[in-house]
């Protein structure tokens, strides 16, 4: 709509009505008036009436074309003046606090530096205290100083920030300018991708590091053989090849188990759906590490409860874990004493219980919620001098959370340890009737 010094129009598309369209249908609604006067006045009985009549039409036409011009007639919205319309604070809005009290991760507004609101979660990491205060006391951090300190300033990407609630914890801090002088302050919670990178930092040195010391010894022991004086004497070329051939073995191993990790892991979204019969798998494990390993294998021993839930999973993953818990437990079990794989229902039937105990020098609280990390050893000495590679509870763990289960580790100083694994049984299956005969049967190697 705009103004003119002949009067208001309206400029636009929709067919909306033209200065020259409203010019033209007023010339011709007037010349319409005035010739129906001007006929109608021919009935007139004498000039005067005749006038009169011409008159009155003439001043009904000049009315008419008046109002039809009007710009409150044709569109009452144009006759009001333009207003620019106000606006207001993001955070005047009514549901605003409703809003980022929903989000997960903290944010504040700000008005120039001060804390203007701040949802639970940013009151929750920053204090209660923290609105209405100024936000450089708030968050003191030197990488947001500068940025905080100028009350206008919005930065181009997120900075980082480090020890903000614990002094692991990393953010990411973004600020953005709103309507109405107001700006949003956004920290995002990094600290589990940084764990991640740096798992995956850790595993790629380590893994290097295990590989590279066996073939630092097998090259060592190649470059002494080659030379004529060492190499020509059979008993020591007999043990540099002996040390050589447990370096390669080692190397073997350790490559076999980065295989089977990254394998299981690359299942971990695939349930597996096969019946085992568990029991006998143990079975079958027992008599497997008592003809490899004589003098310990004699020291399994076997708890199998009777009337037993059927199980659903990958048979070679439950061997493999199997395997690995009680080669630990012979391992570090004293010699001589009982290597237990037990196996129990719930009361239910819903869940299958899978323990494996030794008795040794057991595992000090402070290791405990590490044992499952990629080479991570209590003793690393000690570890590698029994043929270890720091990836056999790694592997369990996954397999376990391939099957839906759960991973408990109970240790006690000089005591022994007890690794417990708890499976779902096999929900399509009907439960086990109740047995009258002994519900636990024992079997000694």
């Amino acid at each position: 709509m705009a103004s003119t010094g002949e009067g208001w129009y309206i400029a636009g598309p929709m067919g909306e009505t033209s200065t020259s369209g409203l010019n033209g249908g007023r010339f011709l609604f007037a010349t319409a008036l005035l010739g129906a006067g001007v006929a109608i006045s021919q009935f007139g009985s004498n000039g005067v009436e005749q006038a009169m009549i011409c008159f009155a039409a003439g001043l009904v036409a000049i009315v008419a074309m008046a109002d039809l011009t009007s710009p409150a007639k044709r569109n009452p919205q144009a006759a009001a003046p333009i207003r620019e319309a106000e606006i207001k604070p993001i955070s005047q809005h009514r549901d605003f606090t409703s809003f980022i009290d929903g989000l997960a991760d903290p944010v504040l507004v700000l008005t120039g530096t001060n804390v203007r609101r701040a949802n639970s979660a940013a009151r929750k990491l920053l204090g209660e205290y923290c609105v209405g205060e100024d936000i450089r006391l708030v968050i003191r951090h030197p990488a947001a100083a500068d940025l905080l300190a100028d009350g206008s300033a919005a930065a181009d990407g997120p900075i980082q920030l480090v020890g903000i609630g614990s002094r692991d914890q990393r953010w990411e801090m973004l600020v953005r300018d709103m309507p109405g002088g107001e700006r949003i302050l956004h920290l995002w919670d990094r600290s589990g991708v940084y764990a991640v990178e740096r798992m995956r930092t850790d595993f790629v040195a380590n893994a290097s590091h295990e590989l590279r010391t066996p073939l630092a010894s097998i090259k060592g022991f190649i470059e002494t053989l080659e030379d004529n004086e060492a190499g020509a004497d059979p008993e020591v070329r007999a043990r540099f090849l002996n040390v050589m051939f447990r370096e390669a073995n080692r190397m073997q191993k350790l490559i076999d188990d980065l295989i089977s990790l990254s394998r299981i892991e690359a299942e971990k979204f695939r349930v597996p759906d096969t019946p085992v019969d568990l029991p006998d798998l143990m079975r079958e494990v027992q008599t497997v590490l008592r003809h490899s390993q004589p003098e310990r294998g004699a020291d399994i021993v076997l708890d199998v409860a009777a009337d037993l839930p059927p199980l659903r999973g990958d048979r070679a993953q439950l061997s493999q874990l199997l395997h690995n818990l009680v080669s630990n437990s012979m391992k570090y079990g004293h010699p001589g004493t009982p290597v237990t794989m037990a196996l129990r229902s719930s009361r239910n039937g819903a869940l299958v219980r899978l323990s494996v105990s030794d008795c040794g020098e057991g595992i000090a609280p402070e290791h405990l919620p590490r044992l499952t990390e990629r080479f991570y050893r209590v003793d690393s000495s000690r570890s590698r001098a029994i043929g270890g590679t720091g990836l056999g509870l790694s592997i369990v763990k996954h397999i376990v959370e391939r099957h839906r289960g759960r991973l408990e580790i109970d240790s006690e100083v000089h005591r022994g340890t007890t690794i417990t694994i708890t499976l779902p049984a096999d929900p399509r299956a009907a439960p086990p009737e109740p047995s009258g005969t002994n519900p636990d049967m024992a079997v000694p190697a």
